[in-house]
């Protein structure tokens, strides 16, 4: 990092070696977040803590009887306000003796409202390649969807992880115009195990952002239409 008069310069060095510079007014340096759960009397209740994170079960429940810990503060879950209100939901349904399901933390998508923004759920290609799966790619960029030219934002592309054997869809990343709004439609893909066949053979309409998921299915499977 370089401050000049203007603002301040990154120098980014890609795997290639290649460097890249780029510039900006002010320099954001985010350090994460950490749990505020000190002095809170928790370990007296004999509920376990890790570096400051409370330890649950499935469904929510410390260590101590009748006591439950949802949201930021719980190990090893993502710190998501979405992510929360699921925990929430799940912990109070069996606090009135329900059987709710846990939930796949795969399944739960993450936004970032940059510019342009970010929606990504499920496995990275390299996560999935670690995995073990032989897969399928599909990648389709913004800037051969009409509806993107219309709102003047042609900037990205959705991109499909699947399995080969059955097709099946393991991670949608989608980086462009309205990315955190079109990633909710894929989460349910990955729920109901969906496959890249089922996913070509829906129908979406036209003109509109959606149809670059559309388009990334059909191109994991070898034939996007319209690029």
């Amino acid at each position: 990092m370089e401050q000049t008069k203007k603002g301040v310069t990154a120098t980014l060095e890609g795997p290639d070696g290649k460097k890249t510079a780029v510039r900006g007014s002010h320099l954001l340096v985010a350090v994460g977040r950490a749990p505020v759960t000190e002095g809170l009397g928790l370990e007296a209740l004999g509920i376990e803590l890790d570096r400051g994170f409370v330890k649950v079960d499935g469904h929510y429940r410390t260590a101590a009887p009748g006591v439950y810990a949802i949201g930021d503060i719980v190990a090893g879950t993502p710190q998501l306000a979405h992510a929360a209100s699921s925990e929430g939901v799940t912990a109070v349904e069996h606090m009135a003796g329900m059987e709710p399901p846990t939930i796949d933390y795969r399944q739960c998508p993450a936004c970032t409202y940059s510019s342009p923004e970010i929606g990504s759920v499920g496995l990275t290609e390299q996560q999935a390649k670690d995995a073990g799966h032989i897969l399928k790619i599909g990648k389709f960029p913004f800037s051969a969807v009409g509806k993107a030219k219309v709102i003047g934002d042609v900037t990205g592309f959705v991109k499909i992880v699947a399995e080969a054997k059955y097709n099946e869809i393991l991670g949608v990343h989608i980086i462009g115009p309205h990315a955190t709004d079109l990633i909710a439609e894929v989460v349910p893909l990955l729920k109901l195990e969906c496959t890249l066949d089922e996913l070509a053979r829906t129908i979406h309409a036209h003109p509109t952002l959606a149809e670059a998921v559309h388009e990334a299915a059909h191109a994991a499977l070898g034939h996007a239409l319209h690029i």
